[in-house]
């Protein structure tokens, strides 16, 4: 074929665009397009150039993370740990002006944390939290908006799926991308907390505190305390294994599985059912993430074949631009994509286009795997199609609308946004804290 490659990454890059927001399955899209181009240049090879390709990719050491995190995960979410996380949060907050909604945006990041889904969270957190906040008289936009913002901020903090994904399709290491999330996410955290306690002391009506006879006692608190305390020591172990150097992301992951378990069955809740419950769920998000990273990896190599990573790659690095602005054009792209795609196909996709520019640049991979994982999380709560939105919305809750959703979630859109920044123009934020590992 004798075609430009800048009008080939056009077409390509489009067709692939439009084929997603018709709806069409994200694996599919990908696939159909790999096994069409390839043919096109290589005939009926191109089906063992395409098995090839995926057998070695899908293979890689780093993928033995993704099921025993998901697996944590699931038997963390069936354990009951999210009604003991809000009995307790009730007990110790619920006397402070917006101390429901604060304690609500606490446990539903680390719910999320903790399964590495913002939908658990976003789920759990509106089942259990939006009724009590309703009958204490909260401001409804106050409540929505708690909720799906500590459901987006959870992958930040590890252990996350998200994570895993963004840095099997680069050459980032996952254990260091790990580290590098906990300081951003925290001050993520603590800028929602901080929101929400300003506007109630500002106006007490939108939370107003539980009355004085209704509060409990010390020893209840520590009690509450004592029963959800478990799962968040779950997390400090795993993350302090791969900290300390003694255990890989994917033994980690292995210990994380095993002391998901005891802790369910601390809960009283490891039985046959549920256990075949989380392993089916272990299944089927794996096998799905699998497909994905699969038919990315046939994807990125089609466009290395076509030249297209190349041109890009050579355009972009052309420019007589600073590095930093470069970084701005992508983040500003990746935050746009977000609004309208999931955070994994934009990983998959894109990824592989960008990290090798942002090693030509000089730039640290690190500072930068953070940075595009907050823009993807970023535009998971971003309207018109952020996923959390539309989690929350399928609770079906009586008088909220979906643009009561989009009004109510503006504000911690900012705010990652604004710590977005900040991490950018400060990357120390992000790279210290790993570049303390011991090795």
């Amino acid at each position: 074929m004798n075609i430009d490659v800048g009008l080939l990454s056009i077409i390509i890059l489009g067709v692939m665009l439009l084929m997603l927001l018709t709806g069409l399955p994200v694996a599919f899209v990908l696939l159909s397009l790999s096994a069409i181009g390839f043919w096109i240049l290589r005939g009926p090879a191109a089906i063992t150039s395409m098995a090839i390709v995926t057998f070695t990719y899908i293979t890689k050491d780093i993928f033995i993370a993704l099921p025993t995190f998901i697996f944590m995960a699931a038997v963390l979410e069936m354990s009951g740990l999210g009604s003991a996380m809000y009995d307790m949060m009730h007990k110790w907050m619920a006397g402070l002006r917006g101390g429901l909604a604060m304690g609500t945006l606490a446990i539903a990041t680390v719910i999320a944390a903790m399964t590495g889904s913002s939908a658990t969270a976003t789920l759990t957190m509106g089942m259990l939290a939006y009724p009590e906040m309703e009958k204490r008289g909260y401001d409804k936009r106050m409540i929505i908006g708690a909720i799906p913002a500590g459901g987006s901020l959870g992958p930040l903090i590890p252990p996350s799926v998200v994570m895993i994904i963004v840095a099997a399709v680069s050459v980032i290491s996952i254990g260091k991308l790990f580290i590098a999330g906990i300081i951003p996410g925290l001050i993520t955290s603590l800028g929602y907390i901080s929101y929400i306690g300003i506007r109630c002391w500002k106006n007490p009506r939108m939370g107003p505190p539980i009355p004085v006879e209704e509060r409990v006692g010390w020893g209840e608190k520590f009690r509450a305390l004592s029963m959800s305390i478990l799962p968040i020591l779950l997390i400090f172990l795993v993350l302090g294994l791969i900290y300390l150097g003694v255990a890989t992301p994917s033994e980690a992951g292995g210990v994380g599985a095993f002391g998901a378990l005891i802790c369910a069955a601390i809960y009283r809740n490891l039985t046959l059912k549920n256990l075949q419950r989380a392993i089916m769920t272990t299944l089927r998000i794996t096998a799905m993430l699998m497909w994905l990273l699969a038919t990315g990896a046939c994807f990125s190599q089609l466009i290395g074949v076509m030249g297209v990573q190349s041109y890009v790659g050579d355009l972009l690095l052309g420019l007589a631009v600073e590095p930093w602005v470069i970084v701005i054009g992508i983040l500003g792209l990746v935050y746009i994509l977000g609004m309208f795609i999931d955070a994994t196909p934009i990983a998959v996709i894109f990824l592989p286009i960008f990290y090798p520019i942002i090693l030509a640049l000089g730039l640290d991979l690190l500072w930068f795997g953070l940075l595009f994982t907050m823009d993807l999380l970023i535009g998971i709560m971003t309207p018109p199609f952020g996923m959390v939105l539309f989690f929350f919305k399928g609770l079906n809750i009586p008088g909220v609308t979906m643009m009561d959703i989009y009004r109510s979630i503006i504000p911690y859109v900012l705010i990652m946004t604004v710590v977005m920044i900040i991490v950018f123009l400060v990357p120390e934020l992000a790279v210290w804290l790993p570049n303390q590992m011991i090795k």
